[in-house]
């Protein structure tokens, strides 16, 4: 079996946050679920994950994945490090299994890159192989020690290196992989006498070589996936290179992003082909968009679905549904809940809330549907307001294929308009309104003669 140890246990100080580091978030996921789906997404056939600090915020996070948790023990006399930690995992394995070991703040390795490290290891039959790469700067990273016959024989951390070693600039991407029954010895003879004080898993490699195992260093074509984040810095530096990734592939399959590096798409977001998408837009959560559509501006989606060929303008939409050949904006919002039919358009300054939008309807412009059922081929005129609260409670209004409802009407609900009613502009309606009705409500207008001389306004 092959198993992978994600070490997620540290606090991250210098993310300066009540949050734990592995739970902030890249393109609206945890970094550590991206360790997690690439571990799930490769060969690897069980996942087990160290936790210490707010332990329970993340196991409440990874609630429903299937996920194996070892809490790592905190106080002041533990020895802490790296191999501390996979020994919380120690009986999560068996000795014929193959343990890959990753870090649950390095959000981009990537499953290819998993899957690669893995066949090396088991064709090479090594006890030990050490995901490496060349950095220009290694500064930070444990040195790769090599032999005269180009042999791994150790891994010098940054604090315990000599000068000489320093200059090395093969080093640890902290990801490994090892045979089951050497790791569990080695862990076995791990000591704490360094400058750190702690249970360096490297020294694992020390003790393997010590006993003549074989080691293997498979090194790494692409840099930015051994990226950690430790830093809000670090953390946008990782955000950039997966949302180009994100970008990429979503171009890949057919839409047209115009300006890839202003335009905002995570990675649960799915878009059919021939849609196109202009700068400032932010896509997020389970959304999902059909084709030919257009995106302009500084529109927002969230948790909704577009169907083909719709056009939104500067529009917030959240967790609601959009019909085919639909117009929407600019400057609309579609509150929670809203069902836009087909052919429909949402205009200037509309606001939907709760409400279902019926196929050939429009509102468009300066309107306030809330709580309301608009039937087909509705026209809801400039001004009006579904006044649908009344302090404590809020009622439905029903609206029929076919109705009028004219400019700066008012309808408290609960009405019921029945099909090719029609409100008067300016009217307050409050009962309803019998099929092919002219409801009008206004009070009767009064002209003043010489009012103005009067208030001496002139």
């Amino acid at each position: 079996m092959k198993v992978s140890i994600i070490l997620a246990a540290g606090e991250g100080t210098r993310m300066k946050s009540k949050t734990p580091k592995v739970l902030h978030e890249i393109l609206g996921v945890p970094m550590l679920e991206y360790v997690v789906n690439s571990s799930k997404n490769s060969d690897v056939e069980k996942v087990c994950v160290i936790i210490g600090h707010k332990a329970e915020k993340i196991k409440e996070k990874f609630s429903n994945e299937e996920i194996s948790f070892r809490e790592q023990p905190m106080g002041e006399d533990k020895p802490y490090g790296t191999g501390y930690a996979v020994k919380q995992a120690i009986n999560d394995f068996e000795d014929d299994d193959t343990v890959i070991i990753l870090n649950g703040d390095t959000p981009l390795i990537r499953e290819q890159t998993l899957n690669g490290f893995l066949q090396f290891h088991e064709q090479g039959n090594f006890s030990c192989t050490i995901l490496t790469a060349d950095l220009d700067n290694p500064t930070g990273y444990g040195r790769i020690v090599r032999d005269d016959n180009a042999k791994i024989v150790k891994i010098v951390e940054q604090k315990d290196a000599s000068e000489k070693e320093k200059l090395i600039r093969e080093i640890n991407s902290g990801i490994f992989a090892f045979n089951g029954g050497d790791l569990k010895n080695a862990l076995g003879e791990l000591k704490s006498d360094n400058a750190q004080g702690e249970l360096y898993l490297t020294d694992v490699i020390k003790t393997l070589v010590l006993n003549n195992r074989k080691i293997g260093g498979f090194k790494l074509r692409d840099k930015r996936e051994i990226l950690g984040v430790n830093s809000r810095d670090d953390l946008s530096v990782c955000a950039e290179i997966m949302k180009e990734r994100i970008n990429k592939k979503i171009m890949v399959d057919g839409v047209t992003l115009v300006d890839p590096k202003n335009t905002y798409i995570e990675t649960s977001v799915k878009i059919s082909q021939d849609t196109i998408i202009y700068p400032g837009a932010v896509i997020q959560g389970n959304t999902t968009i059909g084709e030919g559509c257009k995106i302009y501006g500084t529109t927002r989606i969230v948790d909704s679905k577009i169907g083909d060929n719709v056009t939104i303008d500067n529009t917030l939409i959240e967790e609601s549904i959009v019909g085919d050949n639909t117009k929407i904006g600019p400057y609309a919002h579609l509150r929670p809940n809203s069902n836009v039919g087909n052919d429909a358009k949402i205009g200037n300054f509309v606001e939907i809330k709760n409400s279902n939008f019926g196929d050939g309807s429009k509102a468009s412009h300066l309107a306030y549907v809330g709580d309301s059922d608009i039937g087909k081929n509705v026209n809801i005129g400039c001004g009006v307001v579904f006044v649908n609260y009344d302090g404590k409670n809020k009622f439905r209004s029903n609206i029929k294929d076919n109705s009028f409802i004219g400019s700066n009407a008012n309808i408290v609900a609960p009405v019921e308009v029945e099909e090719y009613g029609y409100i008067a502009a300016g009217s307050t309606i409050t009962k309803d309104v019998k099929e092919g009705q002219l409801s009008i409500e206004r009070s009767v207008q009064k002209n003043v003669d010489g009012w103005v001389e009067k208030k001496n306004l002139k």
